[in-house]
């Protein structure tokens, strides 16, 4: 299994801070922001990793990265998204090569997670898994509708549904075999201009081959200000727990 961590995009809304560098290298505590997606991955076992990056601060990722080696990586790979807003399946396109015709997991570069998901990749055969996670504000993701006579099963995959059928949000967290590649060529453009990986995971379902797990532990995209802030907050406690009665 290989890993591939997607961290392009413009970080818009998080300016003025992304004016000054990528998104996923502003700091979650006392690590870049990108530190807790390769953990997640190294943890689990996956030392192959692809970083996909895009917008003009690309170039500051070497200098934080390196060769990987000091996250317990054994191979580091970038590659560049020309389009910044092509949305997410156009950035995991770019990974067709360097997957090998082999399974991949793919985590969004802003996901802080202290989950373990080892187990699942240890026991990933095809098809697709995603990673659920309830959550109070289910709108602001992709959300699963489930069957009405099966609980267990996922009928359909909706994107930012102002009344959400359920409160489990799609993580940014997801592992597909092959085949994702040539189900990406399957889809066209949303009305945002954007290749969604929501209508890749609809396709997976259409093919009665989506599975899906409830990631245990911490999880939270530090895509916007409030959810930055809060991301800080729990791992700045997590590792110094005295800091809760500092008062300044």
């Amino acid at each position: 299994m290989k890993g591939i961590i997607l961290a392009g995009g413009l970080g818009s809304r998080l300016y003025p801070l992304t004016h000054a560098t990528n998104k996923h290298l502003l700091p979650v505590y006392d690590k870049p922001m990108i530190y807790y997606p390769i953990q997640t991955l190294v943890r689990a076992g996956i030392k192959e990793i692809l970083i996909i990056v895009s917008g003009p601060h690309s170039g500051h990722f070497i200098p934080v990265i390196k060769n990987g080696k000091e996250f317990g990586m054994e191979h580091v790979e970038f590659a560049y998204q020309e389009k910044a807003d092509g949305g997410i399946a156009d950035a995991l396109a770019i990974a067709h090569d360097f997957a090998d015709n082999g399974p991949v997991t793919v985590i969004l570069g802003d996901n802080t997670t202290d989950a373990d998901i080892s187990d699942s990749v240890k026991n990933f055969k095809e098809g697709a898994t995603i990673f659920l996670k309830e959550v109070p504000d289910a709108h602001r993701f992709g959300v699963p509708r489930f069957d009405s006579n099966d609980s267990s099963k996922i009928v359909e995959i909706i994107e930012k549904p102002k009344d959400p059928p359920s409160n489990f949000a799609v993580t940014g967290l997801y592992m597909y075999d092959n085949t994702v590649f040539d189900k990406i060529k399957m889809c066209k453009p949303s009305a945002r201009g954007q290749l969604e990986i929501t209508d890749v995971n609809n396709v997976y379902i259409k093919e009665n081959s989506l599975h899906w797990a409830e990631l245990n532990g911490y999880w939270l995209d530090a895509g916007t200000f409030d959810a930055l802030y809060l991301a800080n907050k729990y791992w700045a406690e997590k590792k110094n727990p005295t800091i809760k009665n500092i008062k300044i």
